[in-house]
């Protein structure tokens, strides 16, 4: 627990979901007092519920409540709150948020607005990284402004070329390109949805690398200098350059490769005057050189599996830096121990492009046992609405190899019940039975390859039987509600089946 010496006492978590309830655990381990910010249609949600104190920002979309500075501060004010944790997403990686903190009185639970400001660019961030000796995919050394200076790079560097939004981030405003004769269109598509999701349409160019992994490192730095990594994460089972499903350690990293990434990742952290958690991207080709694609100045979504495989609490790290505390981690580096895999569940059709979906969560049952965790912001009758990310929960294993944390995730997640609504869990199943993956022989284009199959609509007998279980649960529960609302109610009602048969649930 944070010492008497420090300036912590009530935390405003200016998130939602399930980082908001892992953020709110924390600081209650910490001693700290937890506020919750919420929007009209998160009034009932988990994270509200947990906190100690709670605070309503205005309407469901983003833009006037989690995304509106001037009220997360009023927030922070009116609950009497000294520090702001932003969790991921929203407004975790932006500067003038974390300036505006500071000018407030508040602590940021996070990097320095500078580091925010340089890595957030990623023109800037790749300047930086060049200057500080990190190897960088070749590209063109700025914004290129119009398509025939985007042109003009993409043939010095040679085809093919990735478009890349200079203020994105998960995989917004990202095209490939094969040839100049789609360069133009393509340019067009990459500005306009960079435009739409960040505010500005600049993009760069740079070489697309074939085949790669996408390899990322955990670090963690303190106020005092000290700056560590905490091994790899592999995270190259993605659709659309979002992240499905990850894992620690990296089926393709061995040690002497996980201590020359760790090394430069640390390296990156400490040119940019690096604290609190952070990660670094590289893109591993297949003979084991790696370039640097971008740092996340925030905590990610999949740090439970470093946290299961390093016995570190990050968030709890965190609250320590803000602090003004060192990290309670050995100035060494350190050992993983077993493996972890995380799978993603969201509120998306697998069978339909992973089309998201809304609703209210009928019944819902988490698996449980040894070496599982799941970290979710939702339960039963919980609704699932369209304001916000798709995703659910993370789903955790660990176990003391990889083939062991394969099929403890298969066992978890056929114990994992979600009626309601369709969830991504079929795909998941799928994909931890698939060969490929299950000798790590895959990459970031591991999709593009296997998903007809995995995707195919008919669902297996084994998730046939898992949704007549989850169908039985929710008739009992549902059939035990009625009961002890109205015992004497004459009619007929509809099976919960076949509710969430007809809002898709049961595929």
């Amino acid at each position: 627990m944070l010492t008497e010496s420090n300036k912590l006492r009530r935390v405003l978590v200016a998130n939602r979901g399930e980082i908001a309830v892992r953020i709110i655990r924390a600081c209650h381990e910490e001693g700290l007092e937890s506020v919750a910010v919420y929007s009209e249609a998160d009034r009932s949600s988990l994270h509200v519920q947990l906190a100690d104190q709670g605070f309503e920002l205005g309407p469901a979309p983003a833009a006037e409540s989690y995304l509106n500075i001037e009220r997360l501060l009023k927030a922070a004010d009116e609950t009497g709150a000294d520090a702001i944790h932003p969790g991921y997403g929203f407004l975790a990686e932006s500067a003038d948020f974390a300036e505006a903190v500071h000018r407030a009185g508040l602590t940021f639970v996070g990097p320095s607005a500078d580091a925010l400001r340089i890595m957030g660019n990623k023109t800037e961030a790749r300047l930086q990284m060049a200057r500080a000796g990190v190897p960088v995919v070749p590209g063109s050394a700025g914004p290129t402004g119009t398509v025939h200076e985007a042109l003009d790079a993409a043939s010095e560097i040679g085809y093919p070329v990735l478009l890349k939004a200079v203020a994105g981030g998960g995989g917004r405003g990202m095209r490939s390109v094969d040839c100049s004769e789609d360069l133009e269109r393509e340019f067009e598509r990459a500005s306009s949805e960079a435009r739409s999701a960040f505010g500005d349409g600049a993009v760069y160019v740079e070489r697309l690398i074939e085949r790669p992994r996408h390899v990322e490192i955990q670090v963690l730095g303190d106020r005092f200098g000290n700056v560590l990594h905490l091994g790899e994460r592999e995270c190259s089972i993605q659709r659309r350059h979002q992240k499905l499903i990850e894992e620690s350690p990296s089926p393709a990293v061995d040690m002497d490769l996980r201590a020359a990434m760790g090394r430069t990742a640390v390296k990156a952290a400490v040119s940019v005057g690096y604290w609190s958690a952070g990660t670094v991207e590289f893109l591993l080709t297949p003979n084991g050189e790696y370039y640097f694609l971008e740092m996340n100045t925030r905590l990610q979504v999949e740090h439970p599996i470093t946290e299961m495989v390093y016995g570190v609490d990050l968030v709890r790290e965190q609250l320590r830096v803000a602090a003004g505390l060192p990290t309670t981690l050995p100035g060494r580096p350190m050992v993983p121990r077993g493996h972890s895999i995380e799978c993603r569940i969201t509120a998306e059709d697998p069978f339909n492009g992973f089309l998201p979906a809304t609703g209210v969560v009928e019944y819902m049952r988490v698996p449980s046992g040894p070496g599982i965790r799941w970290d979710g912001g939702i339960d039963s009758g919980s609704e699932v609405s369209p304001y916000y990310d798709s995703l659910i929960g993370k789903l955790v294993v660990w176990a003391e190899n990889r083939e062991n944390a394969i099929v403890r995730m298969r066992r978890a997640l056929d114990e994992l019940v979600i009626v309601g609504l369709p969830t991504s869990q079929p795909f998941h199943r799928r994909v931890m039975s698939e060969p490929a993956f299950t000798k790590g022989d895959y990459d970031i284009e591991y999709l593009d390859r296997v998903g007809s199959d995995l995707l195919a609509e008919q669902p297996a007998e084994s998730e046939l039987e898992t949704v007549a279980i989850a169908a039985a649960l929710s008739e009992h529960a549902a059939r035990n509600r009625r009961v002890r609302a109205a015992p004497n109610l004459a009619g007929h009602c509809d099976s919960p089946w076949l509710i969430a048969a007809r809002r898709g649930g049961l595929r």
